[in-house]
């Protein structure tokens, strides 16, 4: 009985066998070590004490106890036993001890948040906010949002589509502006004539309408316009928000942000004599203009035959020349069905005189046009489909402006969706919770407004420096995809004398929407045969190839694929001033 005792001490005491419980591997080993020992004390130390005499035996006991656990062997056999196991099995222990020090930086976690919520009370807060913010929408949607919706309608039922002027420089684009509206009461017959003198002292008598779109003094001076002019008309059956964008090439990058955000684009091409030549030949802008309104999402397209009335081209009498309206209409007819419009469906050939208003709001007199039968520029606009808009769906806004007043004012074209005062949404990138204050449409405030409105939005919850034009304001429950590559389908419309291979490598200048970026392809994918559709392995594309390749872009961008959302599927490549490219998104990564 004294023997097993004190093992037994020695293992409480020791440090190692407490802690061995916890590891798997050091159990047996120590088990093995310190059973064996206790069994064979036992036996030899039983039969002794008993013969020699029963009753000092006792007595004994206790002292012997001690004395003979240090004079016999097995004590001293005893003590370096578990010595020399204690020596690895600290070295064990420690390896095992990182090892749950490890397991017990991943555990205590949920210990760590559940000990300090003292501290992070305003994170808990600041977290708990949000999540009523995103609670609202999803019972409201349905209801609530079809409700304004159907009011909104009630008040006017009239759909809105937005017009770009595009075209050469000198084509007549502010001056149609400005016919229409005067000819609509946007501007009054004082005004006009105001503007008149001016152009008369300035020895620029025929530039007096293009005064009401151009309203900088630097425009009127140079009669160039530089930024993308915005007024707004009525007719009986449509509203309409009228775009007039710059028609010098030094100013493209103002011509897509005023394109981008149109649903008909007027192509004004002037017939006088070598005007139309010089826009239409390589370098000339009304070429551009049309395949970028085409990429930017530009469904109808008005080719507006402007200046017919012109003495270099009209036929004695004033009358506008047949022949020459046909010229214009066969050399460019080749040209739009290249950059992919539907010439029957998409497409209209219109003469008119913006100067005078001819054939804009009334059809031209037979005294000028006797060969014209078709209708006028007001009368095709009104003719028009309406576009279908969808009020459940996700809501998209790509930024064009923002800036201060009485509060953040945010503008832009809404592409999707619908919103209305009081609305939480979200600005991406930068993931940016903001909460709509006020919607103006048409200058007007309104309450709600529908996808294809041009629009200004009051915003709170962000400032103006976090805001950058290429942002989306999109909705919190189904935000837009925030990328930096994607894979794409582009036509390669014509590249630069001095690089004219299309490879990996290849850097140029990312337009998508309102955002604006340097890319590098990074993968050709795959060249498409323009007749047969099939795809093949390439290195190169050359000019006028279609191809499928990867892009990546320095900073991330708000996309949508073209099957998704058109208007936020397209893009155009541009290189040193000069559009390369045009293409839409094919493929965006899984996780973004």
């Amino acid at each position: 009985p004294p023997p097993p005792p004190p093992p037994k001490k020695f293992n409480f005491n020791a440090a190692s066998f407490s802690f061995n419980p916890a590891a798997s591997s050091f159990n047996p080993a120590g088990a093995k070590s310190v059973a064996p020992p206790p069994p064979p004390p036992p036996p030899p130390v039983p039969p002794p004490p008993p013969p020699p005499t029963p009753s000092p035996a006792p007595a004994v006991e206790a002292a012997p106890a001690e004395d003979p656990v240090p004079e016999p062997v097995p004590e001293p056999v005893s003590e370096p036993i578990p010595e020399p196991v204690s020596e690895p099995a600290v070295e064990e222990v420690e390896e095992v001890t990182e090892k749950l020090e490890e397991v017990a930086i991943s555990t205590p976690v949920p210990v760590a948040a559940e000990e300090a919520p003292a501290d992070p009370v305003e994170d808990v807060a600041a977290v708990a906010v949000p999540v009523v913010v995103e609670e609202p929408p999803p019972p409201v949607d349905e209801a609530a949002v079809m409700k304004a919706y159907e009011a909104l309608l009630a008040d006017d039922p009239r759909d809105h589509y937005n017009i770009v002027f595009i075209g050469h420089i000198d084509a007549g684009k502010s001056t149609l502006a400005g016919q229409i509206l005067f000819l609509t009461g946007g501007v009054d017959k004082r005004t006009i004539e105001k503007y008149e003198r001016e152009a008369k002292e300035k020895n620029r008598e025929g530039w007096y309408m293009a005064y009401i779109m151009d309203t900088n003094e630097e425009e009127r001076v140079k009669g160039i316009t530089v930024e993308v002019g915005r007024a707004h008309f009525e007719t009986e059956k449509k509203r309409y928000t009228v775009l007039d964008a710059p028609g010098h090439k030094n100013y493209v990058p103002n011509m897509i942000q005023g394109a981008c955000q149109a649903d008909v684009a007027i192509l004004v091409i002037s017939a006088r004599k070598g005007e139309f030549e010089t826009g239409f030949e390589r370098g000339g802008q009304t070429r551009e203009h049309a395949q970028l309104a085409k990429t930017l999402g530009v469904s109808k397209l008005i080719v507006a035959v402007n200046k017919l009335d012109c003495p270099s081209v009209c036929l004695p009498g004033g009358k506008w020349d047949k022949a020459r309206f046909d010229q214009i209409v066969t050399g460019l007819t080749p040209f739009l069905r290249s950059c992919g419009y539907n010439i029957k469906k998409e497409v209209t050939f219109l003469p008119l005189a913006a100067l005078y208003g001819h054939n804009i709001k009334d059809v031209v007199a037979k005294d000028n046009c006797e060969w014209y039968d078709g209708n006028s520029l007001f009368e095709i606009l009104d003719g028009m489909e309406p576009v279908e808009r969808n009020p459940l769906a996700p809501f998209r806004m790509p930024i064009v402006d923002k800036w201060k007043d009485m509060g953040t004012v945010i503008m832009g074209k809404s592409e999707n969706g619908f919103v209305r005062v009081g609305d939480v949404l979200q600005i991406m990138p930068n993931k940016l919770r903001v909460k709509v204050e006020g919607v103006y449409r048409d200058e007007k405030e309104t309450n709600a407004a529908l996808s294809g409105e041009n629009l200004r939005l009051r915003i709170s919850g962000a400032e103006e420096t976090d805001i950058s034009p290429g942002f989306v304001l999109s909705s919190i429950k189904n935000p837009v995809p925030v990328v930096m590559q994607f894979e794409a389908q582009l036509v390669i419309v014509e590249l630069l004398e001095h690089n004219p291979i299309f490879t990996v490598g290849y850097k140029s200048i990312l337009h998508i929407h309102t955002a604006v970026e340097e890319c590098e392809v990074t993968k050709l994918v795959s060249e498409i045969d323009p007749k047969t559709k099939e795809q093949k392995r390439a290195k190169y594309i050359k000019s006028g190839g279609i191809c499928v390749c990867r892009i990546s872009i320095e900073k991330s961008v708000c996309m949508e694929t073209f099957a998704e959302l058109s208007a936020l599927g397209r893009f155009t490549l541009r290189d040193e001033g000069r559009t390369i490219a045009i293409g839409k998104v094919m493929k965006l990564p899984k996780i973004h």
